[in-house]
This record gives structure tokens, C-alpha cells and sequence, in this order.
């Protein structure tokens, strides 16, 4: 194999030089130059300076040579294989181009084979001419599952890709983080909502995170939550579509206070339920330990609530309902160490009737909970700093003041609407991306539609899941559910939310509702017992499914004979 590389070597260099000397031109010095350069090179390679050039043969140059006259370089005697060598002219600017072919030469000699190809990621693909179209839906939020609770699985497969396989209906949920409610009675799988994901062929759940979208090649890519026993970690597939929606909800904002994320414990996820009671009744069993000083037991016991909106209330009326009813009886050692602060920058439940709010108040402040206008600075894990400097210890911090883009929807190359969603026209389409519907809290009418960005509300996600539902039947009916199909077909009217009202609890068996359109409307307003029966009586229509409204009716009965469940698991 050497002889072989060395007689390769030697052949690019006589077709290199062969091509300088056709070109002609002078400076024999800079031609010595560079073949003793040569030279030293075949000695560095570990063979005689002759064996280079004497394996050189250049027919013709001799003449060529005497005519111009030029410096020349004789050979060296002939080689004992008898190969004759010519005198030759070589051109000055060309010796560079000797010494770069000769190290090619070297460097193709000693490089590395080629990588093999990057694996091929997983994939659903395009759907054919005869196979219904493909609907994918990011989520399973309000919006996504409404909207996959009505399509028409006649017209589409539908393909639902989110971490969570299940929906949670959110306006129980504070009532689970104090054993009101049991965890299951608030959730329902996804399965169970659209049974077509379950059953039929062409339609799938995958527990996964979208982590991108090619609106031109119409497909999302994705990566599949963490797991044991999938080939590789991340483990990551694509899906094609002919239909997308994106309703993937949103993020809680934290304004990027200091120690946030770090610290508190946010109220958006049963996970989430469950942090929160097992954190509470562990500092409430910690705080009963011999020896524990009496401001490190106020600390522990001392629960604060950042966010004065209807979450944040709810969950303040459910933790004094806990404290008053159950704590007292149960934990009589520690009882009146337990305290409730509620923090809110401005008014608490701001979008409700000014006598509403100062009924909430004044309820709330009767039952324990203290209110505190002030802004959060920084949060650290004992305590909570102020604008103001006021220093706050806490042994549980619950954050809920409102929700903003997640970094899923930021990273997206979609327009985007006041407040950094993604921009939708009025019929919740993303205007840029030819079969892309966008909605829930993860969506925004765009400036040019003239009309608001809607708030975060599980009303407004529900209404747009049901609209859509309704908008991709009549594309379907006209023929245009394929992909790039749409163009043509009547979408029908525009989508228009109406407002129908809001509710809120505060403990106690009192609530507030309020069934006005907008703050400056006429309408329902108040307050007390009879609020909180028509509460009730509508949460309890409301959730998701019959299976649900038998655990919520038999729990809160459960709760109202024995009290809440004070058991610690996990």
C-alpha cells in the first residue's frame, strides 16, 4: 500500500508540473525553490530526494527549455529503473500550488472516513388520497378538549399530542389542595372525552411536548415525555398534518421576580393540588416537634397567597374554611399559630362589582385571612421581601397572578398578538400558516382585527374549542379538510364571545356571583349563601363528565359528614 501512495504522489506531481510548464513564464529561482521544498517533503516522508523527482518525466521540455533560455534545474542522474528526466521551466507564481497539491495528497491519505448519516427520526406521515385527513391538536386544556370532544371523527383522525393525558377542570381545583375534593373527581382522561383516540385506527394520544412546527412541510416535531424503556432519551418523532391546532394553554406569570420559580408553588396542575396539601399537612405535623421555637412555628405555619384574582381568593377561602373547621379540632396544639396572608398589588377580584369586592374583603377578614396591598421584590425560601422592604416568613407560598405565554409559544415563528400570544383572525386562524388554528389562553386576536385580546378564562377556551369543532365540519363538508384544501370553502360567521358571568367562592359556604357582560353593564350581582348554592350547582353541571359530578356530589357530602381528609401520602 505505500509503493502504491507514493506512486499516486508522484503522479499528481507530474500532472501539476506538466501544467506549469505549459504555461510558461520565468523565475528559475522560485522553481528551485519550491523542488527542493518538494524534496525536503519526500525526505520528511522517510525516501530519497532523487526517488521524487526521478519518478518525473516530462516529455518534449527539453526543446522548450533551450528555447527560452531559462534557469534550469538539472535532475540528478538517471535512476537505476531507468526513468529519464527532462529539464524544465517552471512558472514562479505556481510553486504554491505544487507544495498545496502534494499536501492534499498527504491530508487524503491520513483523514478520517466519512460519519455515517444522523438516524432517521420516527415519523407519522403524510396521510394519502384515500385515508381521511389528520387533525392535530396540541393540548388538553379547555379549549383542545372541548374541541375534541365535538369534532366529527367521520371526517378526520385526530391525533392529540400533550404531557398530560387528562383535562382538569380548574375552577375545583383549590378545593383538592385542602381534602374538599379527592384529586381523581377533577380530572378526566382524554380517552374518555374522545373515545376515537383509543379505538379508532388512525387516531393516537401521545404523551409528548411539541417542541416545534414546519408550517411549509405541515409537520410538528415532538418529544416524548421522560421514560424508561423508549431507545434513546430524548426520544423524538415527527407528525404531519392536515389540519393543526395549537391550543397548549399558557404559563403563570411571575414577572421575573427573584426566587419565584425557585420557591413557590403555583396552582395550575394536580400536580401542582398535590405539592400544596402535602406541604401543608407536613408543616403542620413538623410544627407540633418538641423543642421548636415558638418563631420558627409561626413561620411554618404561616401560609401566604400571592395573587388577589378568583384562583387566588377561592383558594384563600378554602385554606380559613380548613383552619376553622378542621386544623382547630385536629391540630389543637398548634392551632392558633396557623395564619393566612393574601398579597395583591391593586384590588382583589377586580373584575367583579365594587360591592362584591368589598363583601370578599371584608368576609375574608373575618375569617382570618389578612390582606396585604404590596408588590413581591424578591422571594426567597423562608421569607418573601416587599417594595416597600417588609419582610414576610412563610412556611407555604401558593403563586397565582394570572398566566402569559409559555416558552413553546414564544419560540414560535407566528405572529403574535398584544401580550405575546399567537395572533388568530376571526376565525381563530393563524394568518401566516395556511391550515394552523390557534386558541384557548395560548391565543390572541390580532391589532387588525379591531377586536380585544380575550382574557384567560375556562369559559373563553371552551367557546373556542366549540366553534372550531363546528368551523371544521363545514371545511370537511365542502371538501377542503386536506391539506391545502381550505382555501376555498365558506367559513361561516366569525367567532364572538359574550361574556356570561363570574363566580367565585370565599368559605364559609358564602360566594359571590356576578352575571354582568362587563364591569359597566347591567345585570345579576350578589352575594352569601344562596351565591354559593348556585356555585355549586353550577360546577357541579359543568364538570366534564357523569363520572365526575357522582365523585364531586359524593365527596363534598363525604366532607360536609366526616371533614376533610387530613392523610398524608407520599
Amino acid at each position: 500500500m505505500a509503493a502504491w501512495s507514493r506512486i499516486g504522489r508522484g503522479a499528481q506531481l507530474s500532472q501539476s508540473l506538466s501544467r506549469i510548464v505549459s504555461e510558461g513564464g520565468g523565475g528559475g529561482a522560485s522553481a528551485a525553490d519550491s523542488l527542493r521544498g518538494a524534496a525536503a517533503l519526500s525526505r520528511g516522508r522517510g525516501q530519497p530526494a532523487s526517488s521524487a523527482l526521478h519518478s518525473l518525466a516530462f516529455p518534449g521540455l527539453a526543446g522548450r527549455s533551450a528555447a527560452t533560455g531559462g534557469h534550469l534545474l538539472q535532475a540528478p542522474p538517471p535512476s537505476s529503473r531507468g526513468i529519464a528526466t527532462t529539464p524544465a521551466r517552471l512558472h514562479p507564481a505556481s510553486s504554491a500550488a505544487v507544495a498545496a497539491e502534494l499536501s492534499d495528497a498527504e491530508t487524503r491519505e491520513h483523514e478520517a472516513p466519512p460519519a455515517s448519516p444522523p438516524p432517521r427520526i420516527p415519523s407519522l406521515g403524510p396521510t394519502r388520497p384515500a385515508e381521511k385527513p389528520r387533525l392535530v391538536v396540541l393540548g388538553t386544556g379547555w379549549a383542545a378538549c372541548r374541541l375534541l370532544k365535538d369534532v366529527d371523527t367521520r371526517a378526520y383522525d385526530v391525533v392529540c399530542v400533550s404531557p398530560r393525558n387528562h383535562m382538569v377542570f380548574t375552577p375545583l381545583l383549590a378545593s383538592t389542595c385542602v381534602g374538599t375534593l379527592e384529586f381523581r373527581s377533577v380530572v378526566e382522561p382524554v380517552s374518555r372525552i374522545q373515545s376515537a383516540l383509543a379505538t379508532r385506527p388512525g387516531s393516537y394520544f401521545f404523551l409528548a411536548n411539541c417542541t416545534g412546527i414546519d408550517t411549509r412541510a405541515h409537520e410538528v416535531y415532538c418529544t416524548a415525555a421522560a421514560g424508561e424503556g423508549l431507545p434513546s432519551d430524548p426520544y423524538q418523532f415527527k407528525i404531519a398534518y392536515d389540519k393543526l391546532v395549537i391550543a397548549s394553554g399558557a404559563e403563570p406569570l411571575t414577572f421575573n421576580i427573584k426566587g419565584v420559580k425557585e420557591n413557590a408553588i403555583f396552582l395550575r396542575e394536580v400536580s401542582h393540588a398535590q405539592e400544596i396539601r402535602r406541604k401543608l399537612l407536613t408543616n403542620l405535623m413538623l410544627s407540633e416537634n418538641p423543642g421548636l421555637p415558638e418563631e420558627e412555628k409561626a413561620r411554618l405555619l404561616h401560609c401566604v397567597v400571592v395573587g388577589g384574582g378568583p384562583t387566588g381568593v377561592e383558594f384563600s377561602g378554602e385554606l380559613s374554611d380548613f383552619i376553622m373547621r378542621d386544623v382547630r379540632e385536629r391540630y389543637a396544639h398548634v392551632k392558633d399559630y396557623v395564619k393566612v396572608t393574601l398579597i395583591e398589588a391593586n384590588e382583589i377580584l377586580s373584575s367583579f362589582d365594587v360591592g362584591l369586592r368589598q363583601y370578599a374583603t371584608n368576609h375574608l377578614s373575618k375569617y382570618g385571612v389578612k390582606l396585604v396591598r404590596g408588590i413581591v421584590k424578591e422571594v426567597k425560601p423562608t421569607e418573601i421581601t416587599l417594595s416597600d422592604g417588609t419582610r414576610v416568613p412563610y412556611g407555604l407560598l401558593v403563586w397565582s397572578t394570572g398566566v402569559g405565554p409559555s416558552e413553546f409559544v414564544k419560540s414560535l415563528d407566528l405572529p403574535k398578538s398584544p401580550g405575546g400570544r399567537i395572533g388568530v383572525d376571526e376565525w381563530l386562524r393563524v394568518p401566516s400558516a395556511p391550515d394552523v388554528f390557534a386558541l384557548g389562553d395560548c391565543a390572541g386576536f390580532l391589532e387588525q382585527t379591531g377586536k380585544p385580546v380575550l382574557p384567560a378564562l375556562a369559559q373563553v377556551a371552551e367557546r373556542e374549542g366549540k366553534y372550531l369543532a363546528r368551523l371544521l365540519g363545514k371545511v370537511a363538508s365542502q371538501g377542503g379538510s386536506k391539506a391545502h384544501c381550505a382555501g376555498k370553502a365558506s367559513l361561516g360567521e366569525p367567532f364572538v364571545y359574550k361574556h356570561i358571568g363570574s363566580m367565585a367562592s370565599v368559605g364559609r359556604y358564602k360566594a359571590l356571583v356576578d352575571l354582568r357582560e362587563n364591569k359597566d353593564a347591567k345585570g345579576v350581582s350578589m352575594a352569601g349563601f344562596l351565591s354559593w348554592v348556585m356555585w355549586r350547582s353550577a360546577y357541579l353541571t359543568r364538570v366534564v363528565s357523569w363520572r365526575n359530578r357522582f365523585y364531586v356530589a359524593v365527596n363534598w357530602a363525604t366532607t360536609l359528614v366526616f371533614g376533610r381528609d387530613n392523610t398524608r401520602i407520599g
